[in-house]
């Protein structure tokens, strides 16, 4: 992938497997910068595993300079302009959350099969009560940014190979109301437990880009040093977000919405 263009053929593996990754997308001395900033907010100490006390821990957003350098890189905005559209996705001010691993045979807790909900329901402060609908609302991408080299035993997300293209096909008949977190979860989990296992492995400053149906999941930490990953959505300005009326080849339909398309039987 050279530092401007994603080639037909990256467009074409996102599109059938649902995500793709982007090597170098941001220095890893930025990674570094982040990093930093986070362990002042961790109760525990960098070298010292002895002070490394839960399995994993919560941080929120942040918008210091490390951190919007980074989600901001010439060579991320170059990637969302192809698998989404120019001019379709709002800028990130920042990076948040983060869940922060840690090695340990302690059980996290958080590491089941789901689907990242886009849009509030009838309870705004229920996460549960989120929503997913089959135009993808609110949401253009999920995106990992890896702060930290992460290799096979440092917890790396596990992703389900080409199952947002089953999801898509879940949420069809559901037409604009979509379903919350928990019931798609009940019903894509089930459905995509034939689809290949990739892990999101890579080096500190990697970022993996995700259509926004893909199941995935988090696993305990086996490794040796701290994971720290990012993983913001993609929003869409207003009033440019997906849409599965365009028809495949459309100048303005993109790589999102033709997988849905694809998904649901529309495309090709």
């Amino acid at each position: 992938m050279s530092t401007s263009v994603i080639s037909d053929d990256d467009v074409s593996e996102f599109v059938e497997k649902g995500f793709l990754r982007v090597e170098g997308a941001f220095s890893r001395d930025l990674a570094a910068a982040c990093r930093d900033i986070m362990w002042r907010d961790i109760d525990g100490e960098p070298d010292d595993p002895a002070t490394w006390q839960s399995p994993v821990v919560r941080l929120g957003g942040y918008t210091q300079e490390p951190f919007r350098a980074a989600a901001n890189s010439p060579r991320l905005h170059a990637a969302f302009d192809v698998l989404v559209g120019e001019g379709r996705w709002a800028p990130l001010g920042g990076l948040g959350t983060f869940p922060v691993r840690f090695p340990g045979d302690q059980d996290p807790g958080d590491d089941g099969w789901h689907i990242d909900a886009s849009y509030p329901g009838d309870d705004p402060a229920d996460f549960l009560s989120y929503r997913v609908n089959v135009a993808s609302r609110g949401r253009w991408l999920l995106m990992l940014f890896l702060m930290s080299d992460v290799g096979k035993d440092d917890a790396p997300t596990r992703i389900r190979v080409g199952s947002h293209l089953d999801v898509a096909a879940l949420l069809a008949p559901e037409r604009e109301g979509g379903l919350p977190f928990m019931r798609l979860a009940e019903r894509a989990v089930p459905a995509t437990e034939h689809r290949p296992v990739a892990l999101a492995t890579g080096r500190a400053g990697d970022v993996y880009l995700c259509h926004p149906f893909l199941v995935h999941a988090a696993q305990p930490h086996q490794g040796a040093e701290p994971r720290f990953m990012a993983q913001p959505p993609l929003l869409p300005k207003p009033g440019r977000g997906p849409s599965i009326e365009r028809p495949d080849g459309h100048p303005s339909c993109s790589p999102v919405e033709t997988a849905i398309r694809r998904g649901v039987g529309r495309g090709h």
